[in-house]
């Protein structure tokens, strides 16, 4: 929080050097007191201050900085609106005003600051400046224009001018009507570019940026074009081939392919390696041929120069470049050789016969292989171009590469080592081919164990080469570690056998070891953490990835997936805190690159800026994250640390709005995070990502109505009312609103319905994903167990105790036999659930342990749904018990004898009671899963047959599941236990 404040302070107290102002002299304490974050000690001097000089207004200024700081944010904001009423000009009470509306979260306020100063020192280029940021942390474009301008009457400095331009861009790019910035934003910024041309004022590269960023957006290319070959386009040099680039940008969009084609021709003529205008080049080739173009008799091809467009000169140009390789003394560039690859290719999709005049694929490959085979990125190349081998090739094509890898003697185990680092990474780019052209999978159990072997014994003689390693540094064999990983799994899925998990686990720790910053080790093993059903080691795992900004967007969907279903709601808050913390900064610090970008002038970067944003906001995991924070926090605390009603008030929800963009919603997640060497046939597939998306979303639908309910239900709300006092109720049922509350439930319970029969219909195409593809939500453990039908059930009770309410307990007997029907439904539902929780959540078979995490995950969607009931039921005991006073008091009115109660009031009791039955029965059922995990004699196990290091490591794998196991009941132990005082609350 406090970052901005003492460069600010100390910059404008530096500024004044020698000739000190007296006033800065007595705030320096204060100033101290706040940098050094004793907020306490800032606020007293500045009482003492004030004392002595009341119309100091940067003492009182920064006596509520303090007091933000110490929580008091009412005090503060109470002090600070006196300071800003006072309309202050000096510069240490405004930008002490600025510092504490920033640190609230209020930076409109800063604009009234600058505004009103403004007025009054209208010369200030200062002030004006400040009030032109300050409209830009907001977004206020068309204000910020004008500030632009008007700072640019003051002081006539291009910046400003192209400030007020770039703020018309702005309005363009945020304009909801397209029509409306090709009309009038464009344009008007356009011919404020164009004075400045003509007059000759243009001084900078970024306000040629700008004229262009204005063309390319009108679509005026040709312009553009002119623009980047003329005297202008000789500003812009930050970047290398800055004009080149644009040049063949706009081309593309121009469709001039000879151009296009002749330029990519001159630029890969310079640099042979520079791979993105290959594809420019081979491009430009086919769409000429498809338009038959042919060069002019007389003069030039094209504007650019010569034009390549028939395959035998492009083929000419490649092999030319390969020559010159070739015949080089030094290290050959990957380019050409790629390129010759990529022609092939595009070649072979067009179905023409020249492909077979540049070589045979397996050939050149191999001679590829030969020339940077000792490179990590020789890997990543070939790989693309497998598909180009026939099957009946890829054994051949492996043994081929095998004999260009220089290996030393066969030792007593059968395996032959490379003696260099070079001939490592040889050797590991064979076996990571070999796994993509799917020979791995093609290994039976045996074949598959004896690869490990081998690969396990190359990993260990690899450590050698990184013995002096700094502890931040990746060893070189640590691919082989991972591949090992890799094949335990594929031996896990296959077999089942769950002993290879835990191998897997071991080798991961192993690794980790002696590599402890690789980022894949420590996704795989929190990955394979979360598939045991034990959580409790994650968050460490995740915590040392040290995920940096945007990563917790992209890479934090593994992490939240997890974390509330298997029973850790403490590190499931901790969890959410991770990425909420990002997005909800996001904004604030979004406002400071703006500003940065026009300071410097990068004026390209603001668009950007501002998509990131965009994109951030729209994000399917943010949403996720906020929803299940707030379920998480209700599932935690409703009726147990505030009521249901005060913990929904708390979070500001409304049950009638729905903040979750539907149709802009962006899915960010990076779903090829995990390094990953399988065959296409395995990989993930663009469908497996629709699918994905569709079951989250269906899935985040369900979390979001079932949230909303909740604050519907709380909305009802129920007071003990008299009988009369009910009649006048019903009558004003539309102007108090509480009919409005009724028709939201049912709108809400309706879509519930709805997106159920959407959620099962999901459910029913089974689908699979890779096991390093995208997680499954939680969708279809939660229909299979009958806790998303019971959680609707309940919430559609709701509605009919709002019917019984208004009917009263009279005339409503057919009602109340429906409701007592549903609240025994609801307890049979509720055994069903739970029923689906027992079983050993962890065994020993055999001397090997087994995990049952699908057991875990029941038993957590019973703690949800049963704390949905019990609110249903304190809902129902609010209706309930003024009705039945109310028909006690008419008894004895009448003298009525009989005292046999209303059958709604007998089946709640029913209710309760068997709710506090099957908690009973739940807490009991975790007891003893709690002593049976711990009497579990993980030292029983038979790990003899493996080495006493790598059972160690197993052991210590096993060690943490076994503990997170025993974390995740205790919690849900912990929060039933809770859950069942409150039914002492439900009596009527």
């Amino acid at each position: 929080m406090r970052e901005h404040f003492p460069q600010q302070v100390n910059s404008t107290m530096a500024a004044r050097g020698h000739v000190q102002d007296p006033n800065d002299r007595r705030l320096r304490p204060i100033y101290d007191y706040l940098d050094n974050g004793n907020n306490k000690m800032a606020i007293q001097q500045a009482d003492k201050l004030l004392k002595k000089h009341k119309d100091l207004h940067c003492a009182k200024v920064l006596k509520a900085i303090g007091l933000q700081r110490t929580g008091k944010q009412d005090e503060a904001f109470t002090l600070a609106q006196e300071v800003a009423i006072l309309e202050p000009t000096d510069d240490n009470s405004l930008q002490a005003l600025t510092i504490l509306y920033r640190e609230m979260h209020r930076p409109e306020l800063v604009t009234k600051l600058y505004e009103a100063a403004v007025k009054k020192v209208p010369l200030s280029e200062e002030y004006h400046s400040h009030l032109f940021m300050a409209y830009a942390r907001v977004g206020e474009y068309k204000k910020m224009q004008q500030a632009g301008m008007a700072l640019y009457k003051i002081v006539p400095k291009n910046p400003y001018y192209f400030w007020s331009v770039m703020s018309l861009v702005m309005q363009a790019i945020s304009a909801q009507d397209e029509k409306l910035a090709q009309t009038m934003f464009l344009p008007l910024a356009e011919r404020m570019v164009e004075k400045m041309v003509k007059e000759e004022k243009i001084e900078a590269e970024a306000e040629v940026q700008l004229y262009f960023m204005i063309l390319e957006r009108l679509g005026k290319c040709e312009e553009a074009l002119d623009v980047i070959r003329g005297p202008l386009g000789e500003k812009l040099t930050s970047e290398l081939q800055s004009r080149e680039s644009k040049c063949m940008k706009l081309y593309h969009r121009l469709q001039r392919w000879p151009e296009c084609n002749s330029l990519a021709h001159k630029l890969l003529l310079k640099n042979p390696d520079d791979w993105q205008y290959y594809p420019s080049y081979f491009d430009s080739l086919f769409h000429l041929m498809d338009q038959s173009w042919s060069a002019p008799e007389e003069g030039d091809h094209c504007s650019e120069g010569p034009v390549h467009n028939t395959i035998a000169e492009v083929m000419s140009f490649v092999e030319e470049r390969i020559k010159g390789e070739d015949g080089k003394d030094s290290r050959s560039l990957r380019g050409p050789y790629l390129a010759r690859l990529e022609l092939i290719h595009r070649l072979r999709e067009r179905g023409c016969p020249e492909e077979s005049q540049l070589g045979d694929p397996f050939e050149l490959m191999v001679q590829f292989f030969g020339k940077f085979g000792d490179k990590p990125c020789c890997i990543t190349d070939l790989k693309i171009y497998l598909h180009l081998l026939n099957p009946d090739q890829h054994q051949q094509f492996i043994n081929r590469l095998g004999e260009a890898v220089p290996l030393g003697e066969q030792g007593e185990d059968g395996f032959a080592f490379p003696d260099d680092t070079k001939a490592l990474q040889r050797h590991l780019c064979v076996c990571q081919l070999s796994r993509a052209l799917g020979l791995h999978h093609a290994l039976d159990t045996e074949g598959k164990l004896r690869l490990i072997a081998e690969l396990k014994a190359h990993y260990r003689h690899g450590l050698k080469f990184g013995a002096t390693a700094l502890k931040t540094e990746l060893q070189f064999s640590d691919m082989y570690c991972l591949m090992v990983a890799h094949v335990y799994i594929d031996l896990w899925v296959e077999t089942g056998d769950e002993n290879m998990v835990w191998q897997s686990l071991g080798v991961l720790q192993e690794g980790l070891s002696h590599s402890s910053s690789n980022a894949q080790f420590k996704l795989l093993l929190l990955l394979l953490h979360c598939r045991l059903g034990a959580f409790e080691p994650v968050v460490d795992l995740y915590s040392s990835l040290d995920a940096k900004h945007v990563q917790h967007d992209t890479i934090g969907f593994l992490l939240t997936r997890y974390a509330e279903s298997l029973g850790q709601f403490a590190a499931a808050s901790q969890s959410c805190n991770f990425s909420l913390r990002f997005f909800h900064s996001n904004q604030k610090d979004t406002s400071e690159y703006i500003i940065q970008a026009y300071k410097y002038g990068a004026f390209e970067k603001i668009p950007e800026f501002i998509s990131l944003r965009n994109r951030l906001n729209q994000s399917l995991h943010f949403a996720q994250v906020r929803t299940e924070r707030m379920l998480l926090d209700l599932f935690l605390e409703a009726d147990i640390v505030l009521s249901l009603e005060e913990s929904v008030k708390a979070m500001s929800l409304s049950a009638e709005e729905d903040d979750i963009p539907w149709d802009t919603m962006r899915d960010n997640r990076d779903l090829t995070v995990f390094t990953c060497w399988d065959p296409k046939a395995r990989a993930l597939t663009e469908d497996h990502r629709h699918l994905s998306i569709e079951e989250e979303t269906v899935w985040l639908r369900i979390r979001s109505l079932t949230l909303r309910l909740l604050v519907a239900m709380a909305a009802l709300g129920h007071t003990a009312t008299s009988s009369s006092q009910q009649q006048q109720q019903q009558n004003s049922v539309n102007e108090n609103g509480v009919g409005d509350k009724t028709a939201t439930l049912s709108s809400l319970l309706s879509q519930l319905n709805h997106t159920l029969q959407n959620a099962t219909n999901i459910v029913d195409k089974h689908i699979e994903y890779p096991f390093l593809g995208p997680p499954s939500t939680r969708l279809s453990a939660a229909l299979s167990s009958g806790s998303c039908q019971c959680q609707a059930a309940a919430l559609q009770l709701t509605l009919h105790l709002q019917e019984l309410d208004s009917l009263g307990l009279d005339e409503s007997s057919e009602l109340q036999s429906q409701i007592c029907n549903s609240f025994k439904s609801l307890v049979v539902q509720l055994q069903q659930i739970l029923n689906k929780c027992n079983g050993d959540y962890l065994e020993m078979k055999e001397g090997k342990l087994k995990t049952w995490p699908s057991l875990l995950e029941n038993l957590i969607f019973f703690v949800e749904t049963v704390s949905i009931v019990l609110w249903m039921a304190s809902h129902c005991a609010k209706i309930l018990r003024p009705l039945k006073t109310s028909l006690q008091k008419k008894k004895k009115k009448k003298k009525d004898a009989n005292t046999t109660m209303p059958a709604v009031v007998c089946g709640f009791q029913e209710l309760t009671g068997g709710l506090q039955d099957l908690l009973t029965q739940a807490v009991e059922h975790i007891k003893g899963q709690e002593i049976g995990i711990t009497a579990l004699k993980l030292a029983s196990l038979t790990l003899e047959g493996y080495p006493e290091d790598e059972a160690s490591f197993m052991k210590a794998g096993m060690d943490k599941v076994h503990s997170s196991y025993l974390r995740s009941l205790q919690e849900a132990g912990d929060l039933l236990k809770k859950r069942a005082e409150t039914i002492k609350n439900l009596k009527i």
